[in-house]
């Protein structure tokens, strides 16, 4: 059973950090700071409007709530914490305007970033030449892969180490002939990209790639493409798409001769019993279950409470929204792990910047208040996070956790492929 915290030993937790978490003697004292450097900026990429804004609110909320609760403690090495946010759109082209925004004119020192994978890889260019951290938070692996910096870092997985996780025990269990059908940008692309060598190495076959242009809604002439020997087919939509995705596929029929797999971001924001049965008997990867019951601790509880959603749907209490667990989780822990790296490295000004980005490279969090997703490591070479991952399925309008995949299995899984610690900063 989940345990009750107090409040003060939940600020305790929350702002130990790393290894000592749950184990600091800390004093609280709200607005305790040391003012005489000033306060930390941290900036908030944020896709508030656009397609993808059913995320961008809980991202804004969860961040918030972060940087509240930090400060409540005196902040970060005794300096206030100020979140200075700028609307992406969800479009790649303002998203980098608004970038510079927050780095030039906001005068923030690290930044949050976008849940856009197309957004987040307009950014990084920006980011790295202004010498400024950024944390992404979409899945396509180029940020920490060919396209990474040495500013570019992750607490949470990307397509690469989602198809490691992931597509050995999708073959293993589910079946060997696979159909992938995609959105054609950044996300499905490099999920297309990924999953198809995952499926491949563990002994599986793809027999045939489709990409459905963004504005579909139709989506009968693809699914028409699906060839009869499937056993599983893999979609990579986010939002009204994979409603639409999953709604015409079981219209179809194709439920019942084949199994679906996804990755949470087709269902994330959505609850399963909202959509009248199309997600029934899908298997989804999910970053931090959305029910409590799946990882059922103190730490989980006591965020779903700060955030004030339900433990089972992780709906808003009193309203119908849905939180995009899965992924906003990487909001409140980006900045707990800044906190922790400006605080081992002794930053003070934007000249420290290196140090921050050393104490990040491996950098491993325990699970707490400031990590209620577990125990994790920013890979030191590619600056991914190395998490436990979970495989859930829809049974009764309810995500239910099938398989724990620790993330141990994950380290053997997905060799290094860039080293981005080797780069100048």
């Amino acid at each position: 059973m989940a345990k009750k915290l107090s409040r003060r030993s939940f600020l305790e937790c929350a702002l130990a950090g790393g290894a000592a978490a749950g184990t600091a003697n800390l004093t609280i004292m709200k607005d305790a700071y040391a003012q005489a450097s000033g306060p930390i900026v941290i900036g908030h990429h944020c896709d508030l409007t656009g397609i993808i804004s059913s995320w961008g609110v809980w991202h804004d909320k969860v961040a918030k709530a972060a940087v509240e609760i930090i400060n409540q403690g005196g902040g970060i090495a005794g300096r206030k914490v100020e979140l200075s946010t700028e609307d992406t759109e969800s479009n790649p082209a303002s998203g980098a305007r608004k970038l510079r925004n927050l780095i030039q004119r906001a005068n923030a020192e690290f930044v949050i970033g976008s849940v856009h994978s197309g957004v987040m890889l307009s950014a990084l260019p920006i980011a790295t030449e202004l010498k400024t951290i950024y944390f992404s938070i979409g899945e396509a692996t180029e940020v920490t892969g060919a396209k990474g910096t040495r500013y570019s870092f992750r607490t949470g997985t990307d397509t690469y180490s989602i198809a490691a996780a992931s597509m050995p025990w999708g073959v293993e269990n589910l079946g060997k002939n696979w159909s992938i059908v995609y959105a054609d940008y950044a996300f499905g692309q490099s999920t297309n990209q990924e999953s198809k060598a995952f499926i491949e190495k563990a002994g599986g076959k793809v027999l045939t790639s489709i990409a459905v242009p963004l504005d579909t809604k139709d989506f009968v002439p693809y699914l028409s493409q699906v060839p009869a020997g499937t056993d599983v087919i893999l979609p990579a939509f986010i939002g009204a798409l994979s409603i639409a995705f999953y709604t015409q596929a079981k219209n179809m029929g194709l439920d019942k001769n084949m199994k679906m797999f996804s990755s949470s971001a087709s269902i994330e924001a959505i609850a399963p019993d909202d959509i009248q049965g199309a997600a029934e008997g899908i298997y989804f990867f999910e970053n931090f279950p959305r029910m409590l019951a799946a990882k059922n601790d103190e730490y989980h509880k006591e965020f779903n409470k700060q955030l004030k959603i339900d433990d089972v749907n992780a709906r808003e209490i009193g309203g119908s929204a849905v939180m995009d667990k899965s992924h906003c989780w990487q909001c409140w822990e980006d900045i707990f792990a800044l906190k922790q790296a400006i605080e081992l490295s002794g930053y003070k000004t934007r000249k420290d910047v290196e140090g921050v980005i050393q104490a990040l490279e491996g950098m491993e969090m325990k699970n707490s208040i400031g990590h209620p997703q577990g125990d994790k490591l920013i890979r030191k070479e590619d600056h991914v996070g190395i998490i436990d991952c979970y495989i859930s399925r829809v049974e009764g309008g309810k995500l239910e956790m099938k398989k724990r995949l620790p993330k141990e299995e994950l380290l053997k899984n997905m060799p290094v492929r860039f080293d981005l610690s080797k780069l100048p900063a």
